[in-house]
C-alpha cells in the first residue's frame, strides 16, 4: 500500500493508493527523513480528464442484473464509497483503485453524439438502458458538466426506456425530464441506501448524500409520479446488516415501490482497501467481519461466479434472504410498473437534411 498523510485525505473513502494489479512494479513506503508528522499537506484535489471512448452503450450477458446494456458518462467517482465494486476498473486506466479512483475522474464529452449515433443504427433494438451503473451518473462533477441531463434529453426525445441507480439528491434537478419519461412508462429510479446511521455513512461513503437526504429524495420523486425503488447495497456483516428491516420500513414509508439488496463484493484490489478501512474505523470488528465475508464465499474473500457474487451462500446468506423475504411480505411493497419499449423512435440523423426539408413543407 502507498499510504497518504491523513491530513490530505479528509473526506475521502480510501486510505491509500495501492498499485493496481497490472503494474509491473510494486512500491513500498520508505521514510527518508524528509517528511515529519508535523508537516501538513494540502487536501488531495480532484482532477478531471477527457475519456475518448468511441462508443457509449456497453452490453453484458450477466444473469445477475436485469439489463443487458448500460451507459456510464463518467469513470471514477468522487462519492468515495470505500466498498465500491467499480474501484478495480480504474486499473484498466493504469491508475490505482484507491484514492486515484475518487480523485482522478474522466468524463465523456462526446456522450450525447455517441448515444444518438448508436440509437440511430439500423440494427439497434430497443431495451431498457441502465444509466450510471459502474459509477454514479449524478456524482458531484455532474453539477458542472450536466452530461447525465443531456443524455436524458435524448432519451425523452426518442421515447427510450431507462433505469437509474444513484445515491445523489442531484437527481431532483432532472424531475422535469424524469416526470415526462414516467408519464409514458419509460423510467425507473433506484436510490442506493447503505445505512441510516449518519456517522457510519460519513465514513463509508464520505461525499454522497446523507441518509435522511436520500429518504427525502425518495419522497420528492414519488410525489412527482416517478417510480422509485431502493437498493440496499452493500449489506456488510456486523456493520449494517442489522439495519435491513429498519431500512425497508423507512423507504417503504417514504414511498419506494420496491426494494432489493446486494451483499458486499470485494473483487481484486478492493479486498485490501476494505480491510485497511476496517482496521482504521472498526478495528475490534475487522477480523470478525472478514471471517463472515469468507463464510459467504466458501472460505474466499470473493467469488465471481454468476448467482453467487451478489448474494453469497451458506447459513448466513440464507438467514439474510429469509429476513428480507419476511420483511417484504410484511410491508407489502407495491412493485414497479413495467417499462414500455414499444414507443421508441430512432433519433433523426443530423446529417440528413433532406428529411428536414421534406418535413418543413
Amino acid at each position: 500500500m502507498r499510504s497518504i498523510p491523513p491530513d490530505s485525505i479528509r473526506h475521502r473513502g480510501a486510505l491509500s493508493n495501492p498499485d493496481n494489479r497490472y503494474d509491473a512494479l510494486r512500491r513500498d513506503d520508505v521514510d527518508d527523513g524528509w517528511y515529519t508528522a508535523d508537516e501538513q499537506l494540502p487536501p488531495l484535489a480532484t482532477t478531471l480528464a477527457i475519456d475518448h471512448s468511441r462508443s457509449i452503450i456497453s452490453y453484458n450477458q450477466s444473469p445477475d442484473v436485469p439489463f443487458d446494456r448500460s451507459i456510464n458518462p463518467y469513470r471514477g467517482c468522487e462519492h468515495g464509497c470505500v466498498y465500491c465494486f467499480a474501484r478495480p476498473s480504474h486499473a484498466w486506466l493504469g491508475l490505482s483503485p484507491g484514492l486515484d479512483f475518487e480523485t482522478q475522474l474522466f468524463y465523456k464529452p462526446d456522450a450525447v453524439r455517441l448515444l444518438r449515433n448508436e440509437l440511430a443504427a439500423r440494427n439497434y433494438r430497443c431495451a431498457p438502458l441502465a444509466l450510471g451503473i459502474n459509477t454514479d451518473a449524478y456524482q458531484p462533477v455532474e453539477h458542472r458538466l450536466g452530461l447525465t441531463r443531456q443524455l436524458l434529453e435524448v432519451l425523452v426525445e426518442t421515447r427510450h426506456p431507462v433505469t437509474i441507480v444513484t445515491k445523489s439528491a442531484l437527481i431532483e434537478r432532472d424531475i422535469d425530464l424524469l416526470s415526462e419519461l414516467a408519464r409514458h412508462r419509460l423510467v425507473q429510479v433506484a436510490l442506493s441506501v447503505t445505512t441510516l446511521d449518519h456517522a457510519l455513512s460519513r465514513n463509508l461513503e464520505p461525499r454522497s448524500a446523507v441518509p435522511r437526504r436520500r429518504l427525502q429524495t425518495i419522497r420528492t420523486l414519488q410525489a412527482a409520479g416517478i417510480p422509485v425503488s431502493v437498493l440496499i447495497a452493500p449489506l456488510i456483516p456486523f456493520l449494517n446488516d442489522h439495519e435491513l428491516e429498519h431500512i425497508l420500513e423507512q423507504v417503504h414509508q417514504a414511498g419506494a415501490l420496491q426494494a432489493g439488496y446486494v451483499m458486499l463484493r470485494l473483487p481484486h484490489e478492493l479486498k485490501d482497501l476494505f480491510r485497511e478501512w476496517l482496521q482504521r474505523h472498526v478495528p475490534l470488528k475487522a477480523a470478525h467481519i472478514m471471517n463472515r465475508i469468507a463464510d459467504l464465499h466458501d472460505g474466499k474473500t470473493y467469488d465471481a461466479r454468476f448467482g453467487q457474487r451478489m448474494r453469497g451462500s451458506g447459513p448466513y446468506a440464507d438467514l439474510i434472504a429469509q429476513r428480507y423475504r419476511r420483511a417484504m411480505q410484511r410491508l407489502g411493497f407495491n412493485g414497479l410498473p413495467a417499462l414500455d419499449c414499444t414507443q421508441f423512435t430512432p433519433p433523426r440523423d443530423p446529417h440528413n437534411t433532406q428529411i428536414e426539408m421534406f418535413d418543413s413543407r
